[in-house]
């Protein structure tokens, strides 16, 4: 079997939210262009992304949060007809376009796919290139970029639809995955551990929610090898002891150093390193088993070039 699996749907190119917007379809093609230019992408083994099903979204969502989406969308449909305005606004940084549903249920289904592709065994990873992102999206709320929740839903799919006793939730983003938190907080199968630019958006992860949420606030303009030393002293020993049956990583490559839309040093290098020590996590624990989504990840160069160093290690090249 090859490694390594890469989901994606060209839906998700389709969403957008207005011109200059950094959460942009480019990212999406810088990503493909790394993988294209590096090789990297000859051994992954591509899959197209399913919609995700209403019933596998209310895993992490309440019905209304999924119906009003879906309401929204209809509702713009009829807008633009009428002569109105191409995308409705969730809040100041997050709008919906016509195409934005049936994206983000492309973006839980790729990680729903590869979900059932690694307990399978048909993969030993799998990374799941998508958009809209999903960490920031809370039970009944949508908000920064972010419309469902993929790795929440992802998580209690391997729990719920596939039994799993334990699985790890790892957010690496530049922001405080609130949403994924605010899902799973008090759910004693599930260990979150994440870092994440403090003070920053959403200003929130500084307060322990419940005993399963781990969270590392890191001061603004600090680089890889503080954090590197961070992750040894706090994130392995809580994986280590919780024995994860399976590792979901939110997958947010915002905190390079040359991404302005957060104020962290880390480089490719740091995320290469990142991704070795949970995958040695993932070989001791979890037969290997880990399924990373993206999340953010601005500067398209950047982006593309963490992605590859990211993928590199999941599949062994």
């Amino acid at each position: 079997m090859s490694a390594t699996g890469y989901f994606t749907h060209r839906d998700c190119w389709k969403h957008e939210m207005g011109p200059g917007h950094p959460e942009c379809p480019a990212r999406l093609d810088a990503i493909e262009d790394r993988l294209l230019v590096s090789g990297v992408g000859d051994v992954l083994t591509r899959r197209e992304a399913p919609l995700a099903s209403l019933a596998d979204l209310e895993l992490g969502h309440d019905r209304l949060h999924v119906a009003a989406m879906q309401g929204l969308t209809e509702q713009l449909a009829d807008d633009i007809e009428a002569g109105g305005p191409t995308h409705a606004m969730i809040d100041p940084d997050t709008a919906l376009n016509i195409h934005t549903f049936h994206a983000a249920l492309r973006a839980v289904g790729a990680v729903l796919a590869a979900t059932d592709a690694v307990i399978a065994g048909e993969m030993e990873n799998a990374f799941c290139s998508v958009r809209p992102p999903g960490h920031h999206a809370c039970r009944s709320r949508a908000m920064g970029f972010c419309v469902f929740n993929s790795i929440a839903v992802a998580a209690k799919y391997a729990l719920e639809r596939h039994g799993l006793a334990r699985v790890a939730v790892v957010d690496f983003d530049v922001h405080h995955g609130n949403g994924t938190e605010d899902i799973l907080s008090g759910d004693e199968r599930v260990l979150m551990v994440g870092f994440f630019q403090h003070p920053f958006y959403p200003y929130s992860g500084t307060q322990e929610t419940a005993a399963n949420m781990h969270n590392l606030p890191i001061p603004a303009y600090t680089k890889g090898a503080p954090i590197r030393e961070l992750i040894d002293k706090y994130w392995i020993p809580l994986l280590e002891d919780f024995k994860p049956e399976m590792i979901f990583i939110s997958a947010g490559f915002d905190a390079h150093r040359e991404d302005d839309l957060g104020q962290l040093g880390l480089t490719e290098q740091d995320y290469a390193w990142i991704t070795a020590r949970l995958k040695n996590v993932a070989q001791r624990h979890a037969k290997g088993r880990i399924v990373s989504s993206l999340e953010g990840g601005y500067n398209l160069s950047a982006l593309g070039r963490s992605v590859e160093a990211h993928l590199r290690v999941l599949a062994d090249v």
